[in-house]
């Protein structure tokens, strides 16, 4: 019988699998495929906060950008530069690799090629290459994905909104310090190009739907050679309650991915950390309740909560914009006040500290205001009063 039984070793299941090891806890790590991070279904493209909160070297790092083009369905582009780093572009396969590696070395038991196909009180039903194991534990942290199984088994409901990605790997000569931006690549995202190196991007978008037909159309100029293709689905919005039934949900499981961005390691892995403190207490208290439970959701909303609901209020802002008034947009952020607070206070992972700053400048809300109306300055002013109660 363990304390802790963590189903999934992506970075949030591994960040919850060494937190709770490091913490004393005895703990069992459940992976489906044979090794951490394949397939590989990610960007690949971590803030500096987001690599330093996954506490590894940087043997995964293939490049590092420090700004980005955004550019409009028109053609014309909006570059911004901060002048240092501002993110890694990572190996999630090598990323996901040393994490799982860190936890087995805090003391974290590993099972991988092993699928939980169900769960009885107090035990996960297993079947995988060591056949069917019954694997028993005080309390469970679900770390399966946003398709997992943990959810599902337990009657949970999941996450409001699913994307749908498409991915490949490409020779591509671009410029290595910028990430490219198509807002119009996929009308309710966006599409993107990051330069992994010398030669080499990963050409991309996500959308609620024609994702397929999309990406052949924005991809289609960069095919002329593809090394990687990869398919994936990003949750969008955090499931009604993140836990019950001895059961914290972190990471995608639990929808916390961004919906500015779709990224979920940085929320992923605070998450898992949160999780951890609470598997702890419970597990000293001997107490599995909801109630005790609870906490976790308590921690992770003071964390970030506020930023996921301004994400998710971006995000069906965004569905209202025209194809038209996205490019209006991207041609009025060339102002050099805009472009200033962008450069000054944008931040990957905490989106809400420009939204504020935008609020101080008027002059600014009524520009954007020219071109999508009133409801802008409402989206904004929505989103400052809940981040400020």
């Amino acid at each position: 019988m363990y304390d802790v039984a963590v189903v999934g070793a992506g970075p949030a299941g591994s960040a919850a699998a060494r937190a709770c090891a490091e913490s004393g806890l005895s703990v069992l790590c459940i992976e489906e495929h044979a090794a951490p991070g394949f397939p590989v279904q990610c960007a690949g493209l971590l803030s500096v906060k987001a690599l330093e909160e996954c506490r590894v070297s940087e043997r995964s790092v293939l490049n590092r950008v420090r700004g980005a083009r955004i550019v409009a369905g028109t053609g014309a582009e909006l570059c911004f530069d901060a002048g240092v780093t501002k993110a890694s572009v990572v190996d999630r396969a090598r990323l996901d690799a040393e994490m799982a590696a860190a936890a087995a070395d805090a003391g974290a038991e590993f099972w991988p090629k092993t699928a939980v196909v169900g769960r009885e009180e107090g035990r996960l039903v297993t079947r995988g290459a060591f056949g069917r194991r019954d694997a028993g534990a005080r309390m469970f942290i679900a770390a399966d994905g946003p398709r997992g199984g943990m959810a599902r088994m337990l009657g949970m409901a999941r996450s409001p909104v699913y994307l749908s990605g498409i991915q490949a790997d490409v020779p591509l000569d671009m410029d290595t310090r910028f990430v490219e931006v198509h807002p119009g690549a996929a009308p309710q995202f966006f599409g993107w190009v990051i330069p992994t190196g010398e030669g080499r991007a990963r050409v991309g978008l996500c959308g609620l739907r024609n994702v397929r037909e999309d990406f052949q159309t924005f991809a289609g100029p960069y095919l002329t050679s593809c090394t990687h293709l990869v398919t994936g689905t990003v949750p969008l919005g955090p499931m009604p309650r993140t836990y019950g039934h001895r059961t914290l949900f972190v990471g995608d499981a639990a929808g916390l991915a961004k919906p500015t961005s779709g990224g979920g390691v940085y929320t992923g892995v605070r998450a898992a950390r949160h999780a951890a403190a609470v598997a702890l207490a419970c597990c000293e208290r001997d107490d599995f309740s909801d109630t005790a439970l609870a906490g976790y959701e308590q921690r992770w909303q003071a964390d970030f909560g506020r930023e996921l609901a301004f994400g998710m209020r971006f995000f069906r802002f965004r569905q209202e914009l025209s194809a038209a008034q996205t490019d209006a947009l991207i041609a009025k952020m060339a102002d050099p006040a805009i472009t200033d607070l962008i450069v000054r206070y944008g931040d990957m992972d905490r989106p809400g500290v420009l939204a504020r700053r935008l609020l101080t400048k008027p002059s600014i809300i009524m520009s954007l205001g020219t071109i999508v109306g009133p409801s802008v300055r409402t989206f904004l002013k929505e989103c400052a009063f809940n981040m400020n109660r």
